[in-house]
């Protein structure tokens, strides 16, 4: 991260009205939608502490383009949805190459006996949630990011198509795409799904 403000300092320093397309204060926008977009980052790092610093990456970068914000391009939240969708992806890209140059540098952990032990015993108690997030895994980006933004964070089908800037049409074939995949193979449906994050972490 390149600017490490906090998202409460960020709207504290926002300026008291948006220019141009909307006079929502910057303030009111932070205010209302944080909780969820700290909800959204959580849900898809694991990592309460590395949620935090990313919504914070996320509101300073809302404040940066907030004057451009365009009320066509659907409400604040589905607006902050999107800028939390770039914000994760360079993170992750960011991640992967620290990892790649970790692993380069000192090789791999192998397992002891014990964590083989404990992985196994794992994978018995959450079979069922396992299997269900290994479909989860396979689907193409495009049927994961729907089903997401339905299932985990709750949006309708109209709000994805938003987050994602996609047809609403587009948005249900997906949807039925990414259920149709995550019910084949398996009894648990999307309607009991929550976050793949969330499922193996706790």
């Amino acid at each position: 991260m390149t600017d490490r403000r906090t998202a409460q300092e960020v709207a504290v320093q926002a300026p008291e009205h948006e220019p141009g397309r909307s006079r929502t204060p910057f303030g009111e926008v932070y205010e209302e939608h944080v909780d969820a977009v700290l909800g959204f980052v959580t849900r898809r790092t694991g990592d309460p502490y590395l949620a935090a610093d990313l919504t914070a990456d996320v509101f300073v970068a809302a404040l940066e383009g907030f004057e451009g914000y365009d009320v066509g391009r659907g409400t604040h939240l589905m607006w902050l949805y999107g800028i939390a969708r770039n914000t994760l992806a360079s993170h992750a890209r960011h991640a992967a190459r620290e990892r790649e140059a970790v692993a380069a540098v000192s090789g791999r952990r192998l397992l002891d006996e014990q964590d083989v032990l404990r992985f196994e015993e794992r994978i018995d108690a959450e079979r069922e949630a396992r299997e269900l997030i290994a479909r989860h895994a396979v689907l193409s980006e495009p049927l994961r990011a729907v089903i997401d933004l339905v299932v985990v964070d709750g949006l309708s089908t109209k709000e994805a198509a938003k987050v994602l800037r996609i047809s609403q049409a587009t948005a249900r074939v997906r949807l039925h795409r990414a259920r149709s995949a995550l019910r084949a193979g398996g009894t648990t449906t999307p309607s009991t799904f929550s976050s793949p994050v969330a499922e193996v972490t706790r």
